[in-house]
């Protein structure tokens, strides 16, 4: 006992002065981001006061700038270059200069950059989520769940195991190279390319860039055109924390542009990211092809949300609308298929009823509504076809949400909280991606059948289940095709930043975020060395060398290394050194001779 009394006093003492270094604040600088222009809200000069009306039936794409304006109120905000080619290809070259100093850049640098930012966030949260949601109408409560707090995690993940899984992983050398050390390393692969959607802007820039910049990387990101005004002044902040850490400059770039940008940016690069719809995606597969440019797609999403009978239908029918209608409906292909069973079935839709008549849509900066504006321009008549398509084919509605004070120019970018029952999929809302505050029901008789209803998609994002037993609820989510699971829970997965996530099907292929996402932005080095070099060496056996008898040695080889019985390969080892001695005398026989 007296032996272990020191080591544990020593554990004891080091367990407390971790403690105290906890309490001593880090030593991280402020950074200055000029939001001058941002903060006018209400303000605007007189050249940017007026209401946008942007030409209805085509897009902006045969101008040559991108014309920003709040979805809310269709209040002008002003406009971006639409970069041409040779303009992107400039961009790309400029980080890929900056990334060969940044490759060098050490693990304690890095860090110092992502606890720069995290410490701004902080500090301006109501800045960023209010400049987020006059881009794409989401309220501000949205902004801070989907743009805050996700960014937030991932730079805390990063900070606490980044830099563990970007280091050599040492591997077994199994047992033919048992002499041989082998790892795998990982090194930046150049210049990132991002295109992302406007959805959550904040977050859509700062995912790709994180986890680029700390394996170290270049980044250009082409944002959306929908969110180009917020995409420009998130990228300040970036630019500000780079320079604070003495980075090069142009090493992550925010481009604006349309389809000829985003083309010129995924033929420059050396990795491209893309998030946003399957049909684009597929096109930029096509142009990564050209130069074999590895590619990861997050596309389209129709998840399935179900509840089996013995699931908490309050709770439940709580979680459904405040997380898909409110936020999720609005902003993302998140859960849009509802597969409630026929025992709970009136019951669940009694419930969400009765909270859905609550929920109010209306401009997201007064704070008084539940749900704000749609970013797109004519998306609400998308959204309302999808629906009079399953009136017409035998659907209801079950219950609509309100609207509050609108301005009578943005009217149209409005759609009311909607809530379908009697749905079967034959309608385009149970097969198409809406992208809406739509909420389409369908009942169902037993778990074989909604794991058949639930694959029955070109989608396969992700997926919710609750039930009341958490092993029958993780045994039907085991047998959906998808790529991101949540148990008795709806999209907490993307809040747990050491997963990957990504889908299957027509929602893309590869992963971002978690270990696989940070890999993903790294060359991946296989490396094979002596162990005990220069003192053993791998050399060709005498045997192999010599014509006779040189396949029946490397069978008895073959048996001694990978025989499934202990027997048979201590006999083969002997008949190796027969081999090997018979060579030998061999070899002096002939020595001699000469």
């Amino acid at each position: 006992m007296a032996f272990w009394w020191p080591l544990i006093v020593l554990a004891f003492a080091y367990g407390i002065c971790r403690f105290l270094l906890m309490l001593i604040p880090p030593n991280v600088p402020s950074i200055d981001v000029d939001a001058s222009d941002v903060l006018a809200h209400g303000k605007e000069t007189e050249e940017n006061s007026f209401i946008y009306i942007p030409p209805r039936g085509r897009s902006q794409q045969s101008d040559k700038k991108v014309q920003c304006y709040e979805p809310a109120t269709m209040k002008y905000l002003g406009y971006f270059p639409a970069l041409s080619t040779s303009e992107v290809k400039e961009r790309v070259a400029l980080s890929r200069k900056a990334q060969k100093t940044w490759a060098q850049s050490s693990f304690k640098v890095r860090r110092q950059f992502l606890r720069i930012l995290l410490k701004y966030i902080i500090e301006h949260q109501e800045l960023i989520c209010e400049v987020s949601s006059r881009d794409t109408g989401k309220t501000m409560v949205d902004a801070s769940l989907g743009e805050i707090m996700t960014t937030c995690e991932k730079i805390t993940w990063l900070l606490s195991e980044g830099e563990r899984w970007l280091k050599p992983e040492y591997r077994s050398s199994g047992r033919a190279m048992l002499h041989k050390v082998s790892r795998v390393e990982f090194h930046p692969l150049g210049v990132i390319g991002a295109i992302v959607p406007w959805n959550y802007p904040f977050h859509n820039i700062f995912n790709p860039m994180l986890a680029a910049v700390f394996s170290g990387n270049g980044i250009v990101i082409k944002v959306s055109e929908h969110a180009s005004w917020s995409g420009c002044f998130y990228f300040r902040i970036i630019q500000a924390a780079l320079a604070a850490v003495g980075a090069p400059e142009n090493l992550v770039d925010v481009i604006t542009g349309f389809a000829e940008t985003g083309e010129a940016l995924v033929s420059s690069v050396d990795k491209m990211i893309f998030v946003g719809s399957t049909a684009v995606g597929k096109m930029i597969m096509r142009n990564a092809a050209e130069t074999l440019t590895p590619v990861t797609l997050e596309l389209g999403g129709k998840d399935a949300f179900i509840i089996c009978e013995d699931a908490d239908v309050s709770h439940v029918a709580q979680v459904a609308v405040r997380g898909t209608l409110q936020s999720s409906g609005q902003n993302c292909a998140g859960a849009e298929r509802f597969y409630v069973h026929k025992d709970i079935y009136t019951a669940f839709i009694t419930q969400v009823t009765k909270i859905v008549k609550s929920v109010s849509a209306g401009p997201p900066l007064t704070g008084r509504y539940d749900m704000g504006a749609i970013c797109l321009q004519e998306h609400s008549e998308t959204l309302q076809s999808l629906v009079n398509d399953a009136l017409d084919k035998g659907a209801e509605i079950a219950v609509r949400g309100s609207f509050g004070h609108l301005g009578e120019d943005a009217v149209d970018q409005y759609f009311p909280p909607t809530v379908l029952i009697n749905v079967n999929h034959t309608m385009k809302i149970m097969k198409e991606e809406a992208f809406g505050p739509i909420m389409p029901i369908m009942q169902f008789s037993n778990d074989e059948e909604v794991i058949k209803l639930a694959n029955d998609s070109r989608y396969a994002l992700g997926c919710a289940v609750f039930s009341g037993s958490q092993r029958r609820a993780k045994q039907i989510a085991c047998q959906i095709q998808c790529g991101v699971a949540a148990i008795n829970d709806f999209a907490s997965n993307y809040m747990c930043q050491s997963l990957p996530f990504g889908g299957v099907k027509d929602s893309g292929f590869g992963r971002f975020a978690g270990i696989e996402g940070l890999r993903a932005c790294c060359l991946v080095k296989s490396v094979v060395e002596d162990r005990f070099w220069p003192l053993i060496k791998t050399k060709i056996p005498k045997p192999i060398q010599a014509t006779e008898n040189a396949f029946e040695f490397q069978e008895a080889l073959v048996e001694t290394l990978y025989g499934l019985n202990i027997w048979d390969r201590l006999r083969s080892l002997i008949d190796v050194l027969k081999f090997l001695t018979d060579q030998s005398s061999h070899v002096s026989r002939t020595r001699k001779s000469h």
